[in-house]
């Protein structure tokens, strides 16, 4: 890749994320390296992931793979949202349908196994990674944390859940439980965030992943506080922060006020509608359903046509799944739609439709 097309390669990701004009709406996908990947799963036959994740030549091959492969605009850094728990005191497994808690944290004895947040072998692992990649990496790299509601879920379920009745219950019926809980992690986040920009990272994203369990009051109460506390925090950093939750079209402007210069949404609303409550003053990030993947060609097309057509150029897009990438996508049809991403700026809008 020649200079030049490595710095508008980097100037489109990261000028979107300020709102600025671009030449081609940039694109990345949630979950781009790891599973779909049939060089990642060979190499989950000899690594689980954090052994990969504490090798950091092994991470940042993986992390940078996606780029070359897919001509993605952005890189997102390999690692999983639990790994800075451990220096908590929070054990847990890495399962196949996610972490499993043997002891979960649900009341002030539970409170008092819990440790304030320190740089152990794994998070220096995960800096080291962020280093090599900046080295090499044509495009920027994004680094990301769980969000404190997100990580507070997983720690008081002992795992993932449909309902989250547990931590609703310790949110309404323990609040100074809760509100020690939130900011112990709250300030975890703040310092693995700050330890990741200070390594290179060029934008961070906020996993608010499972947020969308609450209305807008309880957010409003119980969350927004602390999303607030870390935009705060990572400002004067000047790195753009993305602020990205599922099932949280109710949530949206709450979400936007909580902090973020760009706001990830999921597929369940459409972009222009998302991008109306959160407000033109902010970047958005989505929103194609994960699904759609699976579809033919014709179907994929058409489907991340119809999301370009719902910004029509105004600045501050970034073209992304509305979650993750699916374990069964094709890659191909995951560079067929940065292809259409990116010709959709620069062809003929009207032969494209």
């Amino acid at each position: 890749m020649s200079n030049t097309a490595v710095t508008a390669t980097t100037e489109r990701f990261l000028k979107a994320c300020r709102r600025e004009a671009v030449d081609r709406t940039p694109v990345w996908f949630m979950r781009q390296a790891g599973r779909s990947q049939p060089q990642y799963r060979a190499l989950r036959e000899q690594y689980s992931l954090p052994e990969i994740v504490r090798h950091p030549e092994l991470g940042a091959e993986v992390t940078l793979r996606p780029v070359a492969e897919l001509g993605v605009d952005a890189a997102v850094l390999f690692a999983d949202i639990m790994l800075p728990l451990q220096s908590m005191g929070v054990a847990f497994e890495l399962l196949d349908g996610g972490p499993s808690i043997a002891r979960p944290v649900r009341t002030t004895e539970d409170l008092e196994r819990l440790r304030p947040f320190e740089l152990d072998d794994t998070t220096a692992a995960v800096l080291q990674t962020i280093r090599l990649i900046r080295s090499s990496s044509p495009v920027p790299l994004i680094g990301f944390s769980g969000a404190p509601f997100t990580l507070a879920s997983y720690v008081i379920e002992g795992g993932a859940s449909r309902d989250y009745l547990v931590t609703k219950a310790v949110m309404h019926q323990d609040p100074v439980v809760w509100a020690r809980l939130m900011e112990l992690l709250t300030d975890m986040v703040i310092r693995y965030l700050g330890a990741q920009v200070a390594a290179g990272v060029q934008a961070v994203q906020l996993f608010d992943s499972w947020v969308g369990c609450l209305g807008a009051t309880d957010y409003a109460q119980h969350v927004a506080p602390y999303s607030r506390a870390i935009a705060a925090a990572l400002r004067p950093a000047g790195t753009p922060m993305i602020h990205f939750g599922t099932c949280t079209a109710g949530l949206l402007p709450e979400m936007a006020a909580a902090g973020g210069e760009v706001i990830g949404v999921d597929w369940r609303i459409p972009l222009a509608e998302a991008w109306a409550r959160i407000g033109y003053d902010r970047g958005i990030q989505g929103n194609l359903d994960p699904a759609v993947l699976l579809a033919p060609r014709d179907i994929v097309r058409r489907r991340t046509l119809e999301i370009l057509r719902q910004a029509p150029g105004r600045p501050g897009h970034i073209f992304n799944l509305g979650h993750g990438v699916l374990p069964q996508t094709p890659r191909e049809h995951l560079r067929f739609v940065v292809e259409i991403v990116h010709e959709f700026e620069v062809g003929d809008r009207e032969r494209m439709g």
